[in-house]
């Protein structure tokens, strides 16, 4: 028998909304741990490692295919980075915008950086680059109304498209 009532299921966002995240932070730094050497990618959702930086999903998607692109090392500021670091951070966020370009076809793409608590960075010391696909209408009654987003895809399934579409080189 129904009740009337529709659900949706994001059970992966409980450790979330619990606050009962279990990932290492070293340093105190949920990046650091995410990306740390020794999990499997798969289960960190990391897409790429290059020589000083990486490509995470975000674990809290504002749609299906979002990714950060950062340096490995724990740094905050951009212009604390290193030449080589920044030329593979940006060279990252070109990948990752292939990549999600390839394997979600999107009518946009948001690049970008918060900056310092003050411009919304959530995770301040530890800089990342936001890629976030876009679609029109992907604003729709439940976000404007509910303040829910409704991601169509589990991470899992996200990681394995977008990790086959990342540009080689």
């Amino acid at each position: 028998m129904s009740d009337g009532l529709d659900r949706l299921w994001a059970g992966w966002r409980h450790a979330y909304v619990s606050g009962e995240d279990s990932s290492p932070a070293p340093n105190g730094c949920v990046l650091c741990g995410v990306i740390a050497p020794g999990i499997a990618d798969e289960i960190s959702n990391v897409i790429w490692r290059g020589g000083a930086c990486v490509a995470v999903l975000n674990a809290y998607p504002y749609t299906s295919g979002h990714l950060m692109v950062m340096p490995a090392r724990h740094v905050g500021e951009l212009e604390a980075l290193e030449p080589p670091e920044s030329a593979e951070l940006w060279d990252g966020v070109r990948r990752a915008v292939v990549a999600v370009k390839a394997a979600y076809a999107p009518g946009g793409i948001n690049v970008g950086l918060n900056l310092g608590r003050s411009a919304g960075a959530g995770l301040p010391g530890h800089l990342h680059a936001h890629v976030v696909p876009r679609w029109d209408g992907d604003t729709n009654f439940m976000t404007s109304t509910a303040g829910v987003r409704v991601l169509p895809e589990a991470l899992p399934d996200t990681w394995a498209k977008v990790r086959a579409a990342w540009p080689v080189a």
